[in-house]
């Protein structure tokens, strides 16, 4: 019996123009009528996140891919870096001249260019840009040329005195090999072909659910989770249920117990009524 269902936000949850289909509103209010507890497992913080899942009423968020986890009420599990690791990245964005931003609790900081590809406007103009886009040229030049080349540029971010759950870096799939090797302490985590998310080693959302369910009390096998990129890979591995959307990765889809309908065409709701949950 299902006692939790978990959504991917991006491409899952939300369609390319960052709204919740009415089907999938109308799951939800049947699944949580009936007791079962709805929440995001997602690579993105806290931050306006009711902004990023359309104020769809949820119940848990697995935040920061797994870092920080919390009800409307209270905070769940939060597993931030520890002061060596985070002095690592922050000296390894320096010296290498990196556009990277640091997540927090209630904002993040860093690079102008990071923080604005998070907005939603800019990941759905993402959404259409070809595979081929030069990530690689695009970083190399912006380490050579960028205007805040300045030594030390982010020694001094005050949000550095906090928690930082995650980071995200600008940053081409070709260079995994590197970023394992200069920071050892770290897992990555990957949602589109532009950036990686850096979290502490051995974090992913799978790990926030999991952390999830022994605060809760229920089994894994009682959890059904939906995703459709890299990082979603593990937590449809490893729950009950996993659900690859019909617009994931084929990476995605041969480790999903299910694949359903893409983001666009009600494939929460389709999945849903497969299993007999509503």
């Amino acid at each position: 019996m299902i006692k939790a269902i978990f959504f991917d936000i991006d491409g899952t949850l939300t369609t390319k123009d960052s709204k919740v289909l009415a089907s999938t509103w109308e799951a939800v209010r049947l699944a949580q009528e009936q007791g079962i507890l709805c929440g995001v497992a997602t690579g993105r913080g806290p931050v306006k996140i009711d902004e990023r899942i359309d104020h769809l009423p949820l119940d848990i968020f697995v935040t920061y891919n797994g870092q920080l986890v919390y009800t409307q009420t209270e905070d769940i599990y939060q597993r931030p870096f520890s002061a060596e690791v985070l002095q690592q990245i922050v000296d390894f964005a320096d010296e290498d001249h990196r556009q990277i931003i640091f997540g927090g609790r209630r904002h993040v900081e860093g690079s102008n260019l990071m923080k604005w590809s998070q907005n939603t406007l800019v990941k759905q103009i993402a959404a259409w840009m070809p595979n081929w886009f030069p990530v690689r040229t695009a970083r190399h030049l912006l380490q050579s040329f960028s205007p805040n080349r300045k030594k030390g540029r982010y020694q001094q971010l005050e949000i550095l005195q906090g928690p930082i759950y995650q980071c995200v870096l600008f940053s081409a799939e070709t260079e995994s090999a590197k970023l394992m090797k200069r920071l050892p302490e770290c897992s990555f985590q990957r949602s589109n072909p532009y950036s990686v998310d850096i979290v502490p080693k051995n974090g992913s959302k799978y790990h926030g659910i999991l952390e999830f369910t022994k605060a809760a009390g229920i089994e894994l096998t009682e959890v059904m989770a939906f995703g459709d990129h890299y990082n979603d890979i593990e937590m449809i591995q490893k729950v009950g249920i996993g659900v690859a959307m019909g617009n994931g990765l084929p990476e995605v889809k041969a480790q999903a117990d299910y694949v359903t309908d893409s983001n666009e065409k009600d494939g929460i709701y389709q999945a849903l009524k497969h299993f007999e949950i509503i």
